[in-house]
């Protein structure tokens, strides 16, 4: 895979800031922002001119060493503070500058004659506001340029140099920056060999602390000169590889997401959290009630139609379990299918609340804190409008407790049973009222037909009534096995809408956070890659 060159970096974390808005801290991605914004402007700018800034506290002689460094008294020193109120540049081969320096914002410029150094392109030199000063604009310029030169030098004189202000509030936010920093001990001359050598020492340990690693101390002193050409050598050598502008965006993009080096592109959520959460929504729903509701509709229904015509009449006194909840399985006269049934009950909420809260969690434990809580956030925000989705869920779900056409043949049977039963009854009936008002004549009493056996009437009767009756206990098993399968099939069919609802309110919201985290670091890694 080929490196990325640093526009398509600083995109990338242009991205990465767009991405990550509103998700992690609002310091953090507005520094992401500003240095990719800051990075594209300066590549925009003279790619031949190499900055370098000054930095310093009050009385820390900084104006005098940017004299000595640059062979002319063009900075202004004085003994009261604030010694430097704008930013003054130094500039050698001025040509191509000018849009460089207006986007710096230094509008005092000394142009400069000769090279700085026989090997040193095109260079600028920054005189600063201390960055103690009692004036905030002073501090506001100086916090603003150290954050777009291309090299920091921090210039410290022997009574400051451990200023809690110079290292808490400066330093330290550029520490990834120690490939294009130098450390200045200014005023020497006012310590003793010895002396230079411990505070020198104290003032290295204090920048490792500070985070910037194995960082040379150069001694210097403005007032003698004694140490200049060394400080004027260093400049050289980090300006004449022409690195220091790339070196510095490096570093910013480094410094702006070291929070995020380690992160990884996150996997799918668990396979059966998903489930999980269709399972608990159908449960708040009373998708098990509806369920069970269905199968008890379907044997009550075909009781009706297939029990024996003598006892399931009375089945149509029994409420029918489905409408009982509200239900009905057709739709309406505009193509809806509608519910009557009553509210989300509390604990149902609880157990939906539950649910979405327990899904959201197994769905961003393994994302950062920020993201994660954006997640559960977006998991959550479909709770107050979910018991009126679900119900709709439900109420769109073809229930199919309705018995087939096919029942009608044993509709039909059972009928001829209980006709067979009546004929026989009223055969009886007939020769009973033939037998009493005959008055003894012998062609009013017929003889009965019997088969093998039995009469013929008796038949009848019999065999309607065991029919009916067998009819009836057979349908009647056959319909709790019916009707345990509407039941699944039921259960299936409000569980997929019951999914669906899941996946459109609260799958989907979190699976896009997921895929924008997903986004976030890879622009992050793209950003980072060298």
């Amino acid at each position: 895979m080929s490196k990325p060159t640093l526009a398509e970096r600083l995109t990338a974390l242009d991205t990465a800031a767009e991405l990550a808005d509103g998700r992690i801290a609002r310091a953090d991605s507005e520094r992401i922002r500003a240095v990719a914004q800051s990075g594209s402007s300066r590549r925009e700018l003279s790619d031949e001119h190499t900055v370098v800034g000054f930095f310093g506290a009050t009385g820390s002689g900084k104006s005098s060493l940017f004299n000595a460094i640059v062979g002319a008294d063009v900075a202004t020193t004085h003994v009261r503070r604030p010694t430097t109120s704008t930013p003054l540049a130094a500039v050698w081969q001025p040509d191509g500058s000018a849009a460089l320096l207006d986007w710096l914002e230094v509008r005092d410029r000394s142009e400069r004659t000769g090279g700085f150094d026989k090997q040193v392109g095109p260079l600028i030199l920054l005189d600063l506001p201390d960055f103690d000063s009692v004036r905030s604009e002073h501090r506001d310029i100086a916090a603003r340029l150290a954050a777009q030169v291309d090299v920091l030098v921090w210039v410290v004189d022997p009574e400051k140099y451990a200023d809690a202000v110079i290292h808490r509030d400066f330093i330290t936010p550029h520490s990834g920056h120690s490939a294009v920093t130098l450390a200045v001990l200014n005023k020497t001359d006012l310590l003793s060999a010895s002396d230079q050598k411990a505070v020198a020492d104290s003032f290295r340990d204090l920048l490792e602390r500070d985070g910037l690693g194995k960082v040379k101390v150069l001694g210097a002193s403005a007032r003698t000169g004694d140490g200049v050409d060394a400080v004027r050598q260093q400049i050289a050598k980090v300006a004449k590889g022409r690195r220091a502008q790339l070196e510095r965006i490096e570093a910013d993009i480094d410094s702006a997401t070291s929070e995020w080096a380690d992160a990884r592109v996150p996997s799918q959520p668990p396979r059966d959290a998903e489930k999980a959460l269709t399972q608990a929504l159908g449960q708040a729903a009373g998708v098990p009630a509806i369920a069970a509701a269905v199968g008890s509709s379907y044997r009550k229904r075909l009781g009706q139609r297939t029990g024996w015509l003598l006892t399931s009449w009375m089945l149509r006194f029994r409420a029918d379990p489905l409408r009982r909840l509200g239900l009905r399985e057709e739709a309406d006269e505009s193509g809806v299918h509608r519910s009557s049934m009553p509210k989300m009950s509390a604990s149902g909420r609880a157990q939906a609340n539950k649910g979405v809260r327990d899904y959201a969690a197994r769905a961003s434990a393994d994302l950062s804190g920020g993201w994660a809580e954006s997640v559960r956030e977006r998991a959550e925000s479909a709770l107050p409008g979910l018991p009126e989705e679900l119900d709709r869920a439900v109420a769109r779900t073809r229930l199919q407790a309705r018995v087939s056409w096919g029942w009608s043949i044993v509709t039909v049977l059972q009928w001829v049973a209980l006709l067979a039963a009546l004929v026989g009854v009223g055969w009886y009936l007939l020769l009973w009222l033939m037998g009493s008002f005959g008055f003894g004549l012998p062609f009013l009493t017929p003889e009965v037909p019997t088969v093998e056996g039995w009469q013929v009437p008796t038949l009848l009767v019999a065999g309607g009534i065991l029919l009916g009756i067998l009819l009836g206990l057979l349908s009647a098993a056959f319909g709790g096995v019916a009707g345990a399968v509407r039941r699944t099939r039921a259960r299936r069919r409000l569980l997929r809408q019951v999914n669906a609802t899941a996946r459109e309110e609260i799958v989907e919201p979190v699976r896009e956070e997921r895929e924008r985290w997903r986004g976030f670091v890879e622009a992050v890694k793209l950003a980072r890659r060298r």
